[in-house]
C-alpha cells in the first residue's frame, strides 16, 4: 500500500508540490483547502495528467480533513503568499493563526506524521508547527535551504555556462535576505568554486542568491515563485517516505548545536524516516560565524513579536 502525502493548501505552491509528488511516482497525494472547489478542482486536474505523464499514484481534493487521516508526511503550504513590496515579516500575524489552525487539524488525523512547512516566513512558521503540534521536534522541518541551495547552484550554473546537476552549494541561516551562501563550501565537479568564479562575480552570485524570492517577486507582480519551492519540498518528501538518508540544508530545531537553543533555522542535516535526525556542524570562519549570528537574530526577532 503506497504512503499518504497530505498538502496544506491548494494554492500555487500546494498545487506545485503535489504536481511534482505525483509526477515521481511517490505516494498518494491529499490536497486540502478551505475554499470550497479549489482542491478538488486543482487535484482533478492534475489525475487526469496522469495517463500521459505515467504516473500510478492517485491525487484527491478535499476541504475536509477526514480525507487527510493517516498520511505519512503533512506539507504546510498553507497561508497567504508574498506580494509587491511585502516582506517576509509582513506576513507574520496573519499565516501564525492560520498555520496554527491547518496543522493541529491535520495531526489529529495523522498523528505519525512528519510535518514539513513552506509557509513563509518560515523559519518562524516551522517554530509555530512544532509549538501547535506538541510533536518532537525531529518530526518538524521547515523547507528553505534546499530551495535556496538550488537558487544559488542555478547562478552559479549559468555563470560558468555548466549543468545545474554539477555544481554543489549550499545556503544556512534565515530565509530571508540575511542568509549564509557557503562559497568556501560550494563547488562544480569537484572543484572548488572560488578557483572557478572571481570574487566580484562570486559576490554578487551571493547577492542575487539572498534576494532570489524577491526577484521573482518583482518580476510576477502578482505573485511569488512556486516551481522550484515545489520542487524542492518534493524532494524533502522523498528523502523522509524513502529514508533516503540524504544530507539536506532544511529549516531544523536547534539545541546547542552552533551556540544555539530553542529555534528552527536553516542548517544542514540528514533526512529520513524520523525526519531531521542529525544536524551537521561545520566550521566557520569568524565572518561567517558572524554572518551565521546575525541571521538567526533575525529569526528570534519575529518570534519575540509573536511572544514564543
Amino acid at each position: 500500500m503506497r504512503e499518504k502525502v497530505t498538502v496544506l493548501g491548494a494554492g500555487n505552491v500546494g498545487a506545485t508540490t503535489a504536481h511534482w509528488l505525483m509526477t515521481r511516482n511517490t505516494c498518494d497525494v491529499v490536497l486540502v483547502d478551505v475554499v470550497e472547489g479549489v482542491p478538488q478542482g486543482k487535484a482533478l486536474d492534475l489525475y487526469e495528467s496522469a495517463p500521459v505523464s505515467s504516473a500510478s499514484v492517485r491525487i484527491v481534493g478535499d476541504n475536509d480533513y477526514a480525507a487527510t487521516k493517516g498520511s505519512s508526511v503533512v506539507v504546510v503550504t498553507a497561508g497567504i503568499g508574498r506580494k509587491p513590496g511585502m516582506s517576509r515579516d509582513d506576513l507574520l500575524k496573519v499565516n501564525y493563526d492560520v498555520v496554527s489552525d491547518v496543522v493541529k487539524k491535520a495531526l489529529a488525523q495523522s498523528p505519525d506524521a512528519i510535518f514539513i512547512t513552506v509557509t513563509n516566513p518560515v523559519d518562524v512558521m516551522t517554530y509555530v508547527t512544532w509549538k501547535a503540534t506538541g510533536l518532537a521536534p525531529n518530526k518538524v522541518f521547515g523547507m528553505a535551504g534546499v530551495l535556496d541551495s538550488a537558487r544559488f547552484r542555478t547562478f552559479i550554473a549559468m555563470e560558468l555556462g555548466v549543468s545545474p546537476k554539477d555544481v554543489v552549494a549550499f545556503v544556512m541561516g534565515g530565509h530571508g535576505d540575511a542568509m549564509l551562501p557557503l562559497t568556501r563550501y560550494s563547488s562544480v565537479g569537484g572543484i572548488p568554486v572560488e578557483k572557478l568564479v572571481p570574487k566580484d562575480r562570486l559576490d554578487a552570485i551571493v547577492a542575487r542568491t539572498r534576494t532570489g524570492g524577491g526577484e521573482i517577486v518583482n518580476l510576477l507582480k502578482t505573485g511569488s515563485a512556486y516551481f522550484a519551492p515545489g520542487a524542492s519540498t518534493a524532494e524533502m518528501v522523498e528523502a523522509v517516505l524513502g529514508d533516503q538518508k540524504r544530507v539536506l540544508p532544511v529549516v531544523a530545531h536547534l539545541d546547542g548545536e552552533y551556540g544555539q537553543k530553542n529555534i528552527y533555522v536553516g542548517v544542514p542535516a540528514l533526512i529520513g524516516k524520523n525526519g531531521v535526525e542529525k544536524v551537521f556542524e561545520i566550521d566557520f570562519t569568524d565572518e561567517e560565524a558572524s554572518a551565521f549570528q546575525n541571521s538567526v537574530q533575525g529569526v528570534r526577532g519575529p518570534l519575540s513579536v509573536l511572544g514564543l
